[in-house]
């Protein structure tokens, strides 16, 4: 596959804002963890993301060089090919790759928490050291079936089923918006029994029957690759059923698993935004000063610097929970809600004080502020999330 980026001429010189020290609640690995991940960027990414976003291409070749650099799945053990870091360490990875563009965060994040974690958590030890080395390597690309074209909040109203067919299944349906698909060796796709329960399986590229074709025309997240899972009469070994996961839960836990990354790579882009404003608004003169004299200007900033140490500590504390296996759902929902919407707000201002300059390629804002339009509906919709913390304050269930 040809692959011919125009590299920008900017140099990318981002470092993170870190207005409460934040940094002195970091290990010195989880430091380390960060700074790698942050060269990797500025080097291998952020030269051709620009292009890529425009022409709308996903820069499958930097697949292998994530793999190499261990962001796929960071907390699964070494057994399997992980780094069996914390999570903390993972979300710092997350905040890297989004800072850069939300689309090749989203290839990690599928990578890892949905295609990785299910397997490791739900899988035979055989599929474990099938699939796990290999997809963390970038060997082999992952995507994650669930949502579909008429079901996507109501996961549970799924219609892709299943039926038993001796030592294999047949399956039928197709599943909608997904991250990776064109390019994925393998899908985790969660479809229903004969029973009418939820399974998770295992569907390997070149199967008969199984395509995934590319959507195209996006305005958002044009840099990472979306598209179908059809099956037609799909026949699927039973050996690719993963034999402990049992109803709508297990999907669920992947969903927690990504959006605890979201909250993270959210903040990265939102950093992003402000730290391009600001040094924008120091150079920038008007009437006869740069525009940061102005009080307008130092509103703007000190409002994106207030909301972004508020999400960086919200972050540091929920790794903290989710590394000693408490933190809830509702706990990451709120992180996922806070964060994304903090993120969007933050472009929006970033691209007012960048003025027509802020629409352009030659700035990261615009593209930002088009990505998190979707983050902010995957993964749990922004109302959904309220509604997720709406039960847990009060008990009752609203969207049945």
């Amino acid at each position: 596959m040809e692959y011919n980026f125009k590299i920008s001429h900017k140099k990318d010189e981002f470092e993170s804002p870190d207005f409460y020290g934040v940094d002195d609640l970091l290990t010195d690995e989880q430091k380390m963890i960060r700074s790698s991940v942050r060269d990797f960027v500025k080097k291998d990414i952020s030269p051709i993301i620009e292009d890529a976003a425009q022409s709308a291409q996903f820069p499958y070749y930097l697949v292998k060089k994530m793999g190499e650099m261990g962001v796929f799945g960071p907390t699964i053990p070494e057994l399997y090919g992980g780094m069996g870091t914390d999570y903390t360490s993972y979300g710092l990875m997350m905040q890297e790759l989004e800072r850069c563009d939300s689309g090749i965060r989203s290839t990690a994040s599928v990578q890892g928490s949905l295609v990785m974690f299910p397997i490791f958590k739900f899988g035979s030890e055989e599929q474990k050291l099938k699939f796990l080395p290999k997809l963390a390597s970038g060997e082999f690309l992952g995507c994650f079936g669930l949502t579909e074209p008429d079901h996507g909040s109501n996961p549970s109203g799924m219609v892709t089923n299943f039926k038993e067919d001796g030592d294999d299944v047949i399956l039928n349906g197709s599943k909608m918006w997904i991250s990776n698909a064109p390019y994925a060796d393998i899908a985790v796709v969660w479809a229903k029994n004969e029973a009418g329960r939820i399974k998770g399986l295992i569907v390997e590229k070149g199967m008969p029957g199984f395509t995934a074709p590319e959507i195209h025309n996006k305005w958002s997240l044009r840099a990472s690759a979306t598209g179908e899972l059809v099956f037609n009469d799909v026949r699927v070994p039973k050996s690719n059923i993963l034999p402990e996961a049992d109803g709508l839960k297990a999907p669920l836990a992947c969903l927690d698993n990504a959006r605890f990354g979201i909250a993270w790579g959210a903040l990265g882009a939102a950093m992003d935004c402000y730290e391009t404003a600001r040094k924008y608004a120091a150079e920038r003169v008007q009437f006869g000063k740069p525009i940061a004299a102005f009080q307008l200007i130092q509103k703007k900033l000190a409002e994106m610097l207030t909301e972004i140490t508020k999400a960086q500590l919200l972050v540091w504390k929920l790794g903290q929970n989710k590394s000693q296996g408490k933190a809830t759902t509702a706990q990451i929902s709120l992180a996922k809600r806070n964060n994304v919407q903090m993120a969007l707000e933050i472009a929006r201002e970033a691209r007012q004080i960048l003025g027509g300059n802020g629409i352009t390629g030659e700035f990261s804002v615009m593209r930002h502020m088009m990505n998190l339009e979707s983050v902010v509906t995957y993964e749990g919709t922004h109302d959904i999330h309220l509604l997720i913390l709406g039960n847990e304050i009060t008990g009752i269930q609203s969207f049945k």
